[in-house]
């Protein structure tokens, strides 16, 4: 279901993400200080705006309690990114996530209203990680911090085998979510299913299970 978006702060991140929500069908309110920002913007929302979200007067404007979500992706200025946020909850937004330069950019926005923080260059760093310190690990997906999903390499010794026989659940604690073959991938995975290796598989578990696993 689409929803209405108040997007605060159309820089590169702000970009990129009114283009996904524009595919997704959202209603999109883009707002930001600085006229080429907006420009940019303008074929990926619904309504944009030139405006100092600093300034209290432009967010009672803005009737920031009609959004689903606020969204502030100001990271490069510490303080207007706290102001934005703090003016956001106290005009009654429901819901607001900001973005964080660092960790302690982070807290001082929970401290002032954010509902949650986004930490890209954190979250890129942890995926980066992990994906490139182990060969045959193609992708990877925190859930939680004791959670995960992995795109691994089928192991030599489960080739010719299927899930039954190499009873994955009780052996290794992890359980098979889908296949990929090329482009292709398969979420129904039968029980019967006889690996080949020429697929790679999709898991989830507890990162103390994948980690010996992998």
């Amino acid at each position: 279901m689409a929803k209405s978006i108040l997007l605060i702060g159309l820089g590169r991140f702000g970009y990129h993400m009114a283009t996904k929500m524009k595919e997704m069908k959202d209603q999109i309110l883009g707002i930001d200080i600085k006229e080429e920002m907006v420009d940019q913007c303008l074929p990926y929302v619904t309504n944009a705006q030139i405006a100092d979200a600093t300034n209290e007067n432009v967010i009672r404007s803005l009737g920031v309690r009609n959004f689903d979500v606020c969204i502030v992706t100001i990271a490069d200025n510490f303080q207007a990114s706290l102001e934005v946020t703090s003016l956001l909850k106290d005009c009654g937004a429901k819901f607001v996530v900001s973005r964080a330069a660092g960790e302690v950019h982070a807290k001082f926005l929970l401290r002032n209203g954010a509902d949650e923080v986004i930490y890209p260059e954190k979250d890129m760093a942890i995926h980066g990680a992990v994906k490139y310190s182990v060969d045959h690990v193609f992708d990877f997906f925190e859930l939680t911090p004791q959670y995960s999903i992995y795109e691994t390499s089928v192991p030599n010794n489960w080739i010719g085998k299927n899930i039954v026989e190499l009873q994955v659940r009780t052996k290794y604690h992890i359980n098979i979510l889908a296949i990929r073959k090329g482009e292709q991938v398969d979420p129904m995975v039968s029980p019967v299913y006889k690996f080949t290796g020429e697929e790679s598989i999709f898991i989830l578990g507890n990162n103390r299970d994948i980690r010996p696993f992998l």
